[in-house]
């Protein structure tokens, strides 16, 4: 009896530092759940973050719950969730947030409140620019790297009087600044632009200005359903008859939409691909068992998995969550490593740097399955692809 009290006693005393050793994160996908994004990020991002959860907080000993919310596209909810998640819910991180305006907001409120933030459907290159902070970090593409990448590469094809279709916020302009950039760089002229609404319904107007324009190359400037609908019009309209599209973020989401009919050999960038190599389509695989449509992933997506897994090593690194600019000065400090992105590093400034990929839409004859859409043309090492750190004013990076 002795002994079993005594075994009793040791236990009681372990029970409460087994608990104190686990330690708790929350993380909250914020995103666009039921608009223009729902399709490229929406449901597809929390799955993805709740797969990094499952195979890897375990291991590491840590509790996580993955809270998940619309953010609208407008800056006033989105600000308002992040605001509360941080302040009230305990919540230490929030990522995804496509919509740069929005991402710009909460971008603000984890360098305040001392959280972290981290940008994977966000796309405006001041995260890591002039609004840079020691809070977050810039997962999986940017507008610098899409629109530069893809101006340059079009001009060099031919394409040489450029017309712009922009969304009209900042993700917008930011794409159309760093597109027009690279379109004049590289020899190119940028003859005007037209700016629409979010979620705009009817583009003929637009789409006049930009056939009357007489450039050769009209650059679509938007993402998510507002891409889709302006190609299509303008398909409709015969615009391409005479002029041709670029859309600098057409990514794998649209194409089913188009159809590879009307979609076939046209190229957009990327820094990732399902049908990659064994560990992109095993994870495919695995995300399209879990999607409500059973859809593949795409970049955001699959950056929202290799950030949620590189942030909890980080965590785990520091020993706790609580201290957000000390996680990402861990993130930054350990090389990152996952089975989607391969091998890379985060600057300074808090950019994320690895391969982009060039992709060709294939033709109906060489696809075969709904997402067999793409091939890799060319492969852009990551520090050619991203702005040059010394080039983005980020107050963090020294000169």
């Amino acid at each position: 009896m002795k002994s079993v009290g005594a075994l009793l006693a040791t236990a009681l005393m372990l029970a409460p530092m087994t608990v104190s050793a686990e330690t708790s994160v929350k993380i909250g996908v914020l995103n666009d759940r039921s608009s223009v994004y729902s399709d490229s990020q929406g449901i597809g991002s929390v799955i993805a973050a709740q797969f990094a959860v499952d195979d890897y907080a375990k291991e590491l000993g840590l509790k996580v719950e993955v809270k998940a919310a619309d953010h609208q596209n407008k800056v006033d909810i989105g600000a308002g969730i992040a605001r509360g998640w941080y302040e009230t819910e305990g919540v230490d991180m929030i990522i995804d947030v496509p919509n740069s305006s929005v991402a710009l907001a909460v971008n603000v409120l984890a360098r305040d409140l001392n959280k972290v933030l981290i940008g994977s459907g966000a796309g405006t290159a001041e995260l890591t620019g002039k609004s840079c902070t020691p809070n977050t970090v810039h997962w999986t593409y940017d507008t610098y790297a899409y629109g530069r990448g893809l101006g340059k590469a079009v001009v060099a094809q031919g394409g040489k009087k450029w017309f712009f279709l922009t969304a009209d916020y900042a993700f917008g302009h930011d794409l159309e600044k760093q597109a027009a950039e690279g379109v004049k760089a590289s020899g190119g002229e940028v003859l005007g632009a037209v700016r629409h609404p979010l979620g705009t319904a009817d583009y003929a107007s637009f789409l006049l200005q930009a056939q009357a324009s007489g450039a050769d190359i009209v650059g679509i400037a938007n993402a998510g359903d507002d891409t889709i609908t302006s190609i299509k019009q303008a398909a409709e309209f015969g615009l391409t008859r005479k002029q041709k599209l670029v859309g600098l973020i057409l990514g794998m989401n649209g194409i089913p939409a188009l159809g590879l009919k009307a979609a076939q050999g046209a190229q957009i960038m990327n820094p990732f691909y399902w049908d990659l190599n064994d560990g992109t389509r095993a994870f495919a695989k695995r995300f399209a068992e879990r999607h409500p449509q059973q859809n593949y992933p795409n970049d955001m997506q699959a950056g929202v998995y290799a950030s949620v897994l590189h942030y909890l090593k980080a965590v785990d690194k520091v020993g706790g969550a609580a201290d957000g600019k000390a996680v990402v000065a861990a993130m930054k400090a350990i090389p990152t490593d996952d089975a989607l992105f391969g091998k890379g590093i985060i600057r300074a400034d808090g950019r994320k740097i690895h391969p982009f990929y060039l992709l060709q839409v294939k033709s109906p004859e060489e696809s075969t399955s709904k997402w067999d859409l793409l091939k890799v043309v060319a492969t852009i090492p990551g520090d050619q692809a991203f702005r040059p750190e010394s080039e983005g004013n980020c107050p963090l990076v020294k000169k």
